[in-house]
Parts: C-alpha cells; sequence; structure tokens
C-alpha cells in the first residue's frame, strides 16, 4: 500500500492565476517570462486530498487561492532563514 497523500485542495489554477493572486497578496511586481508548453507538459494538474482526508482524518486550512499563498508569504516573511535557528 502506498503510503503518499497529495495535499491539494481539488481545484485547478492556471499559471497566470497563481502569479496574479502573489503579485495582489505579496504586492511585489514579479516577473515573468512566457513561453510555450513544452512537450509532454500536462494541460492541467489538480491535485485531490481525498486520500489525506479518508486516512488521516485532515483537512486543508486554507482552500482559497489568495489564504494559500497569503498563509506562505507571511511564513517566509516572519522566517526568513526558514527553519534554521540562530543557536
Amino acid at each position: 500500500p502506498s503510503a503518499a497523500f497529495n495535499l491539494g485542495n481539488g481545484q485547478g489554477f492556471t499559471n497566470r492565476e497563481i502569479i496574479e493572486t502573489a503579485r495582489r497578496v505579496t504586492g511585489c511586481a514579479i516577473p515573468v517570462s512566457e513561453e510555450g508548453r513544452r512537450p509532454g507538459d500536462p494541460a492541467a494538474l489538480i491535485a485531490s486530498s481525498e486520500k489525506a482526508m479518508e486516512v488521516l482524518g485532515w483537512n486543508p486550512k486554507h482552500a482559497a487561492i489568495e489564504d494559500i499563498i497569503g498563509s506562505a508569504w507571511n511564513w517566509h516573511r516572519t522566517h526568513p532563514e526558514g527553519y534554521r535557528t540562530n543557536a
């Protein structure tokens, strides 16, 4: 049996939606370079956390893309060294 779990929220977002939302949430310009899809790139990838919910009783804390990016942004701003400590 597999012990791998996806932790998506079952919704899909385009790369453009992610970039635009990140720009709004962070207030940063975030430069991008748009290129065509590479051979073999899937049209869409959407992760379902159904298995994690059923097996682990896990539920996503943040479902909206603004909340997901905002939570990550706040963590990175308050932890510039990551989990590293100055001990």
